[in-house]
């Protein structure tokens, strides 16, 4: 029983599942510093409130209509998504890449340099008719 449970855990996409839930947690009091401190601030001073939330407000009967609300969270959202995009996936997919760039060259010519040396190396170690020196 704790076998099956062990291979679980170990397999690599739960790893790599709890690794990014981790680094979530870890990245969001950087959103949040940085929606709260600072584009919301910017919001409030080109808009003169702090976030969308009143915008579009209006009444059905007394029921009250608050659009401003879900532009506030998809403000919010992109945001997130923008910073977590060009702080995490883009710097990620270019390492992949600078990787599998590195695995699929073929092997690199030998320099000038190194076939002199080779054909030095090679004059000094046969005689010109495929005999080895003594």
């Amino acid at each position: 029983m704790l076998d099956g449970f062990k291979k679980f855990i170990m397999r690599g996409n739960v790893i790599d599942l709890a690794v990014g839930v981790i680094i979530g947690a870890a990245f969001k009091p950087i959103i949040d510093a940085l929606t709260d401190k600072i584009l919301l601030r910017l919001i409030s001073a080109i808009f003169g409130k702090p976030s969308f939330n009143e915008v579009g407000t209006f009444h059905i009967g007394t029921t009250p209509i608050e659009p401003g609300f879900l532009i506030t969270a998809v403000v919010n959202f992109l945001i997130v998504a923008a910073a977590l995009y060009f702080c995490i996936v883009m710097p990620m997919n270019r390492l992949a890449e600078r990787r599998k760039s590195g695995q699929a060259d073929p092997e690199e010519a030998p320099s000038d340099e190194v076939l002199l040396l080779t054909e030095i190396r090679d004059a000094l170690t046969n005689d010109g008719q495929g005999r080895l020196r003594q």
